[in-house]
């Protein structure tokens, strides 16, 4: 028998977030707490509102299979994940957090953090990038001076935002990456990724929008810049699609619905000679935990949610100049007094 138990947040932004398709002031969230003879795990999954899974349809589809979810004889989370896959076939964000806190159960069960559980080195873990939502140029200056940082993700797909990013470069000689959140078209994309090498940039994420694979198609084999996949690439069966139409993607635990899944991507995706990048969903320091376990898999990972947050639920992996330092302890690695 699993006792299952859940707790929602709304959670503060130290600044206004904007990207290409709006600005928020909170992060809602899921926690959800699962104990099995009497070891607790913790999961997260936020809601994004473009995906039309808020926190109140998590709540009410756990609700509705409560007794399922009860029932269930715990004993490995690849088996939990395939059980939660086929119970909740539409909501891949519950599933992520409630596959997160079966893996959780499961690496104190085993009384190793995760990232030893799976025989994976630290040292070998790339650094954070901290993002700069889309703002005036004075309020990205103030943020970047705010939090000096190696690696910086820019939030770009307005008019203007090369201009954006020039302003940017002077007072910084950071990496810098552009996410444009699916908010240019393929002749903006032609035109704007040379001038955005000259500055500095390191990479480009979803230049273009989410199904426009001819366009993509084009891009990939013009552009001076690698190219990571965001938005085309949500679940495993993506992966393959966006071969030779990006030069790698960008997993996120929410949406490929956990740990489990993302593990299969991550090994796809470099199969196939792909970079590999696991980003976050503005989630508090469980969810980022959870994104700290796979890091020394990545080329690259985007793992800066606490960072962004004015208000945190638990104290997990923290950060040294963009280097991820590791909290000692069993599964995620994370303490959290929610409940």
């Amino acid at each position: 028998m699993i006792a299952v138990n859940y707790k929602t947040y709304n959670l503060p932004f130290t600044h206004p977030f904007t990207i290409s398709k709006g600005t928020k002031t909170h992060q809602p969230t899921l926690i959800v707490e699962l104990e099995y003879f009497g070891i607790k795990g913790y999961g997260e999954a936020p809601a994004i509102s473009y995906y039309n899974i808020p926190v109140e349809k998590m709540v009410e589809d756990l609700e509705a299979k409560r007794v399922f979810l009860e029932k269930f004889s715990f004993q490995d989370p690849e088996r939990y994940w395939h059980y939660l896959h086929h119970l909740f076939p539409k909501n891949s964000f519950l599933v992520c957090a409630l596959d997160m806190a079966g893996w959780d159960i499961y690496g104190k069960m085993q009384r190793r953090q995760l990232y030893k559980l799976w025989g994976l080195d630290t040292a070998n873990a790339p650094l954070t990038d901290y993002t700069i939502g889309i703002d005036t140029v004075e309020m990205m200056v103030k943020k970047m001076k705010e939090k000096p940082w190696p690696i910086y993700k820019i939030k770009v797909g307005t008019p203007g935002d090369v201009e954006l990013v020039a302003a940017l470069r002077e007072h910084t000689d950071a990496v810098f990456r552009v996410d444009a959140n699916a908010g240019w078209s393929l002749d903006e994309a032609l035109v704007k990724i040379p001038r955005l090498k000259k500055l500095g940039v390191e990479f480009v994420e979803q230049p273009l929008a989410k199904d426009n694979w001819e366009g993509m198609k084009i891009l990939f084999e013009k552009s001076e810049l690698p190219l990571m996949a965001d938005e085309s690439c949500v679940a495993e069966e993506d992966v393959e699609k966006c071969y030779q139409h990006f030069n790698g993607i960008n997993i996120k635990l929410t949406k490929c619905s956990g740990i489990t899944p993302a593990r299969r991507m991550i090994s796809k995706a470099k199969e196939l000679n792909m970079k590999v990048m696991v980003g976050c969903m503005n989630e508090s320091s469980v969810g980022t935990a959870a994104i700290a376990q796979l890091a020394p898999m990545l080329h690259y990972v985007d793992m800066d949610g606490p960072l962004l947050l004015s208000t945190d639920i638990a104290e997990g992996v923290s950060f040294a100049d963009g280097k991820i330092q590791y909290r000692e302890g069993n599964g995620l690695g994370i303490h959290f007094n929610g409940f």
